[in-house]
């Protein structure tokens, strides 16, 4: 039996974790400078509540400071996703934006059954990158972890025929934009267990590819290959900082 005592000192494990390892990634990449303004783009998962969560609470503890813009895009499924998210960053104080579109049922129409997710996800990117440009941000920061970046790789491979994925950093349009992945140090389990600790609110967004995606069956596998060794998670994400070109075709 799991004691109260015990419990808050699993929490407070788990919340000094996010912090240090967040803090790492976004202090070896060089993420976030003094004067930035971060536009933080929230699917309404529990990966972009906590990124930011914890580049809010970051300000009080660093010597420099930036400004944060909470943004999310409704990609139209119906239901009450919208207002909960918009009464989530409001009750935490966030400055925030919210995009009513229609990207998602456009993207699930009948012309495009084959990867609704690629072309929902491309749209609503667009319509960030529109927002940042408006709001002057110079920085747009992503929700993705650890796990995902490994899925991605494999994604890749299997359906994009080309070795690569998401990087902690990228700039764009001649580094007018920055793209930053503070949480990619993260295993997603210790994005989940803070998540609940926190008690964010669990969001559903009706969509109707939700759990059947290509991703999805990645992830599955994957979860079969770390079961058999705990190693393995490791070895693939540090393999993607030690490629030998020379042995590749």
């Amino acid at each position: 039996m799991v004691t109260a005592g015990e419990d808050q000192k699993r929490v407070g494990f788990v919340a000094r974790e996010i912090k240090r390892r967040t803090g790492k990634a976004i202090h070896q990449q060089k993420m976030i400078r003094d004067g930035d303004h971060v536009l933080v783009a929230v699917s309404g998962g529990k990966d972009s509540l906590v990124l930011l969560r914890v580049l809010h609470e970051r300000l009080k503890r660093i010597p420099i400071s930036y400004n944060i813009t909470a943004v999310h895009v409704d990609p139209g499924f119906g239901g009450n996703s919208a207002q909960e998210i918009e009464a989530f960053f409001s009750s935490q104080g966030f400055d925030y934006k919210i995009i009513e579109s229609d990207i998602g049922p456009k993207a699930h129409g009948p012309e495009n059954r084959e990867n609704p997710c690629f072309l929902c996800s491309r749209m609503r990117r667009k319509l960030i990158f529109e927002l940042a440009d408006s709001l002057g941000c110079n920085r747009i920061a992503f929700g993705h972890h650890k796990d995902d970046i490994i899925e991605t790789l494999f994604l890749n491979i299997f359906y994009g025929a080309t070795i690569s994925t998401m990087l902690p950093v990228q700039e764009l349009f001649g580094g007018k934009l920055t793209l930053i992945r503070p949480l990619y140090l993260l295993d997603e389990d210790l994005v989940r267990r803070y998540a609940e600790a926190m008690d964010f609110p669990k969001i559903q967004m009706e969509c109707p590819s939700a759990g059947a995606t290509k991703r999805e069956e990645i992830k599955s596998m994957l979860n079969g290959f770390y079961r058999s060794s705990r190693k393995i998670k490791g070895n693939i994400f540090h393999a993607l900082q030690n490629v030998n070109p020379e042995y590749l075709l």
